[in-house]
């Protein structure tokens, strides 16, 4: 369960994504003169500390791109690179926003869902506890209880429109401009939301 709070974001994240997202080598052909968020999923940190959310942007020829983003209180060390911006948030204070996929909480997170089955969390508004309806809904392909590699560091390329993970024995794929008709035979991370009713591929380890 991901805990939001009612806040003031300074930048927000929509200028944010639009700032960074056009100057990416992931994008490829795909045209960022204009793009929209549609929605966003999100998984849990197990200590609480680190905010993971992925946005889903439709770019002006329709391509829909995936952004996963990481939100901290601290710089995170080593990864000096993958700092996209810090952020004035009302609730929190300053936090730190990452490149996701250098960040080993998100890929610790991402690997976790794809090998034990696991889903996108429920949000809920932190000062009443009400549940915020979640319209992108992803699932990993995997079965509970599967053994998870431990994520301590992580090294990121890109290789066309795809960002390769390396974390020890653990190889992850973030698909980042989104293929309605890809498929992969390794385990996989796969998702659905409004525009896109086909469970599309979003990441896959291996």
């Amino acid at each position: 369960m991901a805990i939001i709070h009612r806040a003031q974001l300074n930048p927000s994240k929509n200028d944010l994504l639009r700032a960074w997202v056009p100057k990416q080598p992931w994008i490829g052909s795909v045209d960022c003169s204009s793009l929209e968020r549609v929605d966003a999923y999100r998984f849990d940190d197990p200590d609480g500390e680190v905010g993971i959310e992925t946005h889903l942007m439709r770019s002006v020829d329709g391509r829909f791109l995936q952004v996963p983003l990481t939100y901290r209180g601290a710089p995170l060390d080593g990864a000096e690179n993958a700092l996209i911006a810090t952020m004035d948030h009302s609730v929190l204070g300053e936090r730190w926003v990452y490149d996701a996929c250098c960040d080993p909480v998100y890929v610790s997170a991402v690997a976790t869902a794809i090998l034990t089955g696991g889903a996108g969390v429920d949000l809920v508004f932190a000062d009443t506890a009400d549940h915020i309806p979640v319209t992108a809904h992803v699932v990993g392909s995997g079965t509970a209880g599967a053994s998870v590699p431990a994520v301590e560091s992580v090294t990121c390329s890109t290789v066309g429109t795809d960002t390769i993970v390396s974390a020890g024995d653990l190889e992850l794929t973030v698909v980042r401009v989104i293929d309605a008709d890809r498929v992969s035979g390794s385990a996989t991370l796969t998702g659905t939301w409004p525009g896109q009713t086909n469970p599309a591929l979003l990441a896959f380890v291996g």
